[in-house]
This record gives structure tokens, sequence and C-alpha cells, in this order.
């Protein structure tokens, strides 16, 4: 819809100095600290500053009241436009079933709505989750997939070797933000490298069966690593499949560094014996995740990746 208030940071009604993440349809549980701004000074209207008869008593009064006004239409008008945290936030009142969810006011505060400047054909931006990543060649950023996450893959699709005749890609990189109510970074990837494995060699996320599903698995890696200035961890799998190469897939979980820290999860599958998808090539990529904003770091978001 051409007048839906686009996804964003937006002021939560329900927790003054602080905002909520708009996904562009309803609420969700993401919230930050309200950036912090000073308002300029405005000067009394004129007739404030007229003595009446007998003394300033009158010059005050009207002030007084006049700000009071002023405080009063700022409270009723932000309840009126806000509403309450109707999308699916973790406070305020939730609308009935099949009742459409609030739209944000566009006050201009939602700073992803405008394009973001670390923004490009070799940048992979995820708003929600406050970071980048450095697209590698060879591979794009396409518009629309069946998995609610962002993505990046190989250009270039081909018949999955299973029995669904659905499109598969020989490498591919999703952001997402982490599910479930655990809080270590490791017990987290843990978790999430079977899902991982299963999405890209069991059955994609339209159900479809890929790769005649999986065989067995092989441990390839588990340990710490440092993401964008964060402590977090990562899983690393060799799959072996029914039908075609099988390949190798990779859970990498950290501290998101925006709102409340909730952790972020990418995940990577990589087709085996393909030169142009080295192992090396997923630590190039964790390598050049950065915070948004961050672009300016050396080795940042922007640069050329290629195999190595």
């Amino acid at each position: 819809m051409s007048n839906a208030t686009p996804p964003g940071w937006y002021p939560d009604v329900n927790m003054p100095g602080a905002e909520r993440w708009w996904d562009g349809t309803a609420w969700t549980g993401h919230t930050r600290p309200a950036a912090v701004t000073h308002p300029m000074a405005l000067p009394l209207p004129a007739a404030s500053r007229v003595s009446a008869p007998g003394g300033g008593r009158t010059t005050r009064t009207v002030a007084v009241a006049g700000a009071a006004l002023a405080v009063v239409a700022a409270v009723v008008t932000g309840f009126v436009v806000l509403g309450t945290d109707g999308g699916g936030g973790a406070t305020g009142q939730r609308p009935a079933p099949g009742t459409t969810a609030p739209r944000p006011a566009p006050t201009g505060t939602g700073r992803s709505a405008a394009p973001s400047p670390d923004d490009g054909p070799r940048v992979l931006v995820d708003q929600l989750n406050g970071v980048t990543l450095r697209v590698p060649e060879g591979w794009e950023k396409p518009e629309n997939t069946l998995d609610d996450a962002s993505t990046m893959r190989t250009v270039g699709s081909y018949t999955c070797p299973g029995d669904s005749g659905s499109n598969c890609y020989h490498g591919t990189v999703t952001v997402r933000t982490a599910s479930g109510g655990l809080t270590s970074m490791e017990a987290l990837a843990d978790e999430d490298i079977r899902r991982a494995a299963d999405a890209a060699y069991e059955e994609n996320s339209a159900g479809d069966p890929v790769h005649g599903g999986i065989r067995s698995h092989e441990v390839l890696a588990s340990e710490s690593v440092s993401v964008a200035g964060r402590t977090g961890h990562l899983v690393r799998w060799r799959v072996t499949t029914g039908k075609g190469p099988g390949g190798y897939v990779q859970s990498l979980v950290f501290p998101s560094a925006v709102g409340s820290e909730t952790p972020v999860v990418v995940r990577f599958a990589f087709d085996a014996g393909r030169d142009e998808l080295p192992l090396s090539l997923m630590d190039t990529i964790t390598e050049g995740i950065r915070p948004l904003g961050d672009s300016a770091t050396s080795g940042g978001v922007g640069s050329t990746v290629g195999p190595s």
C-alpha cells in the first residue's frame, strides 16, 4: 500500500524514552532507548509579556497557563496519533484477532524509513538487527524470497537434486533474529545449526524436499568468534545428502549492537565441490560483518569480497 508507514524505529507510547520497531505491518518486541533531543526554547506569546494593571501576576499566570495547555495538547495528540502498542509489542493492549494494527505516526523519528547511507549493490543491510554484510562477487541481493530473512545468494539457480523440481542456489547467506528463550550464544548456535541444515538440504521454506534429504553430518567447528565487536559463537557442519554433492552449513550467533541486543543469527549454506565457494569465504563474510553505520571501519562494508 502506498500510504503504509515504512518499517522503522518509532516512539513507544507505553515506554517513555524508548523506541519500538515497526515492521511495516505490526509492532515487534524490539526496543531501544530513544535518541536524546534538545528542543529549542520558544519565546512566550506577546500577550503573556504584557503586565496587567496592578502587578505582574497576570503575566506569570498567562505564561504558566499557556505552557500547561501546550503540554496537555501534546499529550492528547500523542495518544490519539500513536494509540496503544497494539501490534504485538511487549507492552500495551493487543488488537482483537482479525483487526488491523494501528500504523505509527510518520514523525520522522523512524531512522530506517530513509535510505541507509550504507546501502548499495555490494552491501546487504539488515536494519532490524543493525548489521551490514559485504556481498561477494557473483552474488546478488534478491528483492523477494520465500524466507522472511535478509538474504544474499549466488547468481543463477539450478534445479534441486531432489524430487520437488524447485530451484536451489549454490551459496546462500541469511540474517534473522534468534528465536527461543536461550541466551547463551553457544547454545543458540547449537540449536540453530540443525534448522540451518534442514532448511538448506532437507526441505526448503515452501516445504518442498530438496537434495534427497540429509543422510549424515560431521561437525567441523564449534568455536567462539568476534563479530562486529561482539563475542559470538559459530557451529559448522559438513552435510551428506541422499542426492547431489551435499554441502556445508554454518550458524553464527552474536548479540545485536542495537536495541535490547537480541541475538542475531547468520546462516550459511554452501554446496560442496564448488571452487567459487571455499570454506574460507564463510570466514571472510563473517569478518566483514559490521554494525549499521560503521562503513568507515577498515575492511568494512562496501569492499569487494571474492573467494580466498
